[in-house]
């Protein structure tokens, strides 16, 4: 409902912001959910939500929905690994498993960032250095989607988008043109609606 509201009001709502937060919600309540094996239905209802805010906000995605069907799998492979019931055989078998949809989930990934910069550049909000901002955001954000569960290094912080260098540090985000000015972005949930972000200049030329 937040999701499909945006559309209806202010035009500083993005839909590509509004799927980060999403994105970033799923995966921080799925973590919470992580270790519970009875948790199965709550797992199975973040999985079909965020499927439905990203055709909300981007359009329907037969990869993103396999995408986020292999790692609803994953994360159960990884719950029923932490089982004493667990064969020897079938552990092996399991983690053979995980691999292979690793590497389903790396070939995926590469398909909907492409999706994803598409939209957001046919996109009219938001513009300029906001819009620079979110692509890079939503680009980091995909890897730390598909990093192996646990992960075995720190997601990156930064990424190229073209010229431009964007930094995820949490609550904010940063943004370095090619001339050395930098801009601070925030991302701001808007009741109702969805999320917007806003970039101001924060330094002259390095």
């Amino acid at each position: 409902m937040l999701v499909l509201a945006a559309a209806c009001t202010s035009a500083a709502v993005s839909p590509g912001v509004t799927f980060l937060t999403g994105l970033n919600n799923y995966q921080d309540e799925m973590d919470q959910l992580s270790g519970r094996l009875e948790r199965w239905p709550d797992r199975q209802r973040l999985a079909e939500s965020i499927k439905t805010t990203y055709v909300a906000t981007f359009g329907g995605s037969k990869e993103f929905s396999r995408l986020v069907d292999l790692d609803l799998r994953r994360r159960e492979f990884l719950i029923t690994l932490q089982l004493e019931s667990v064969t020897p055989e079938r552990e092996k078998e399991m983690k053979a498993e995980l691999m292979r949809i690793h590497e389903q989930m790396e070939e995926l990934k590469t398909i909907v960032k492409g999706q994803i910069a598409r939209t957001e550049l046919r996109d009219p909000q938001p513009q300029g250095v906001e819009k620079v901002a979110t692509i890079g955001l939503l680009d980091l954000a995909m890897d730390s989607f598909v990093v192996p569960i646990p992960a075995s290094a720190p997601p990156a912080m930064s990424t190229r988008v073209a010229p431009y260098l964007v930094t995820d540090e949490g609550n904010v985000s940063t943004v370095q043109t090619p001339d050395g000015q930098t801009f601070r972005c925030r991302t701001t949930v808007i009741p109702d609606a969805g999320s917007s972000i806003k970039c101001v200049p924060v330094g002259g030329k390095g």
